[in-house]
């Protein structure tokens, strides 16, 4: 793990017969050669991947040198142990920034960016973070926490006015179950922990919290209540404030908590609910108590394929109205579909038989186009009966909408893919391919007019400023509601030849976000706001709500210790 997404022994490389490989053994995806990758990539941005023509990394990355406040520092060093910190600048140029590609990603790889951290300290106990608030008040240092690192709103962006010492607090050491509760269904978890780590540990003991965003390998608890987040199963388990019980975040002001957790209570207003979505502006989030489950006995998966996206939006607004959603439901488009189809080996023998065979059925007898069929996939978690009883449903509402069961191999590969996508974004950076994730919450009557709106900002922004070749836009449904439903928006473009790159293109963003919003979208689904969505905050809630906000922040941090500027705290 570094600069880039992940871990360091995965990612894609190009062989020297161009077809496209993942290195490791963590993922679906690992281990074969894909042929139809490249040509894939060259045939939607009309552009030539050319291994003779890459951007080259910077063999050092440029780090500032640490602006000491030597009082501090002296305190800190006579109050804990040398292992508890650090001013290697390695380590601080890796917690300042996240996972951005514009902003954060491609300027630390390509050229540098602006501001980092000037010290990293690693955070073992509430008792510690205490400590740490009381020197930062006393000394007048900023403290910035920090969890797994895969924000993508430039949330962990280092402040460019800030003149004080700026800390980092790695949360990551704070990642273990401290307690659990099986009659009562709960767990009491630190906050560093990582969602996978919490699964494995939790497995042990039969259970699951079935929080499962696409990052749970690298975030942890405490980022998924700062950025308000999602899983894939929300169906199933809930977002995170429906799996969160009660939180403990330390202030300046002391401890905010609910002093013990509630299955429901009506106690007036909850102060730990303005905690969901803090990003970091208020204090450290050091444990929370959570709702368990026990593990499903049957987890399955199952897939289908419609003629077209509207048929497929058809078929998830019936879905969203009945008693059998399974824990995942996903809707892709037609260009994701197709790039899906890229991700695997070129079958031979015998299973190219049954792969013609497959075709043939959905080309030739359902008559479905290649370039317009769209495909969802499930994933299905319960008792035999429930996933038996959702099985059964699910054919029955494909068959009225036209489509086709695929089965549960399709359904396995489009949702375990997901993991999988930051890497091949940052695979593409290198043959000067910029990409980038975009999320929104639109009603079910606004889907049709965000996505074209979206994809014509794209193209005319493209067409303006004369960028080569073509824009890529790919769009899913990953998450389902009563209202409406979250649009996950992919994005990329050859910036081959294109100067300034990653500014114009996090101006290009920007602006497509803008579009969302004009037509119905909200300003984020699960990634949060952070510095990167902050101009629309404005137009999210009244300026009355901005002020009550601030009021909080001022009365609760006075001297702005936790100074990181997110979200209606960045003026």
């Amino acid at each position: 793990w570094g600069h880039k997404w992940g871990y360091k022994d995965s990612r894609f490389i190009l062989n020297d017969d161009r077809t496209v490989r993942m290195l490791g053994n963590r993922y679906e995806l690992c281990g074969i050669d894909m042929p139809d990758f490249i040509p894939y990539v060259e045939e939607m941005l009309e552009v030539k991947i050319d291994p003779e023509d890459m951007l080259q990394q910077n063999k050092d990355m440029p780090v500032n040198p640490p602006n000491l406040n030597n009082q501090f520092v002296e305190k800190i060093k006579k109050t804990f142990p040398d292992d508890r910190y650090t001013f290697a600048d390695d380590d601080r140029l890796i917690h300042s920034h996240g996972q951005t590609t514009s902003d954060e990603v491609y300027k630390i790889l390509y050229s540098r960016i602006d501001t980092n951290v000037d010290m990293v300290f690693y955070l073992e106990s509430e008792k510690d973070a205490s400590q740490l608030i009381q020197m930062a008040e006393k000394y007048d240092v900023c403290l910035i926490p920090f969890g797994g690192g895969t924000s993508v709103s430039n949330a962990l962006q280092i402040p460019k006015n800030e003149n004080r010492m700026i800390v980092a607090i790695d949360t990551r050491r704070m990642d273990t179950i401290e307690w659990i509760n099986e009659k009562d269904r709960r767990v009491c978890v630190q906050a560093g922990i990582t969602g996978t780590r919490l699964e494995e540990l939790l497995e042990e003991k039969g259970f699951t919290v079935g929080h499962e965003p696409d990052s749970i390998e690298l975030s942890t608890l405490g980022g998924w209540i700062a950025t308000n987040a999602s899983g894939m199963k929300k169906n199933r388990y809930g977002n995170i404030e429906d799996i969160v019980e009660n939180i403990t975040m330390i202030t300046p002001k002391g401890d905010i908590n609910q002093v013990k957790p509630l299955t429901r209570a009506s106690i007036g207003m909850k102060p730990q609910n303005l905690l969901f979505g803090s990003e970091g502006n208020f204090g450290i989030i050091t444990k929370a108590i959570l709702k368990i489950h026990k593990i499903p006995e049957i987890q399955k998966f199952n897939s289908a394929v419609f003629p077209d996206w509207k048929t497929g939006v058809d078929f998830m607004y019936e879905l969203s109205h009945t008693n059998f959603i399974p824990a995942s439901a996903r809707l892709v488009d037609n260009v994701q579909f197709r790039f899906g189809q890229t991700l695997k080996v070129r079958p031979q023998g015998f299973d190219k038989l049954i792969e013609d065979i497959k075709k043939f059925m959905v080309l030739n007898v359902k008559g479905f186009d290649p370039y317009q069929m769209v495909a969802a996939t499930f994933k299905m978690e319960g008792s035999r009966e429930e996933v038996d009883y959702q099985e059964k449903n699910i054919a029955r509402l494909t068959k009225k909408h036209g489509g086709l069961v695929g089965g549960a191999e399709n359904g396995k590969r489009g949702y375990m893919l997901t993991f999988a996508i930051a890497y091949v974004r940052d695979f593409l950076t290198d043959y000067n391919v910029i990409g980038e994730t975009m999320e929104t919450s639109v009603p079910w009557s606004k889907i049709h007019q965000v996505c074209e709106a979206a994809t014509k900002r794209l193209f005319d922004l493209h067409e303006q400023h004369e960028i080569p070749g073509r824009p890529y836009m790919s769009y899913r449904i990953p998450q389902i509601y009563h209202t409406g439903v979250c649009i996950y928006f992919m994005l990329g473009m050859s910036v081959k030849g294109v100067n300034n790159a990653a500014d114009l293109f996090s101006s290009m963003e920007h602006s497509i976000r803008d579009a969302i919003m004009e037509n119905g979208g909200s300003i984020s689904h699960h990634h949060g706001v952070g510095k990167l969505r902050k101009d629309f905050m404005s137009n999210t809630l009244s300026p009355a709500s901005i002020d009550l906000l601030k009021q909080i922040k001022q009365s609760h941090d006075p001297n702005n210790i936790f100074g990181i500027r997110n979200n209606v705290f960045t003026d």
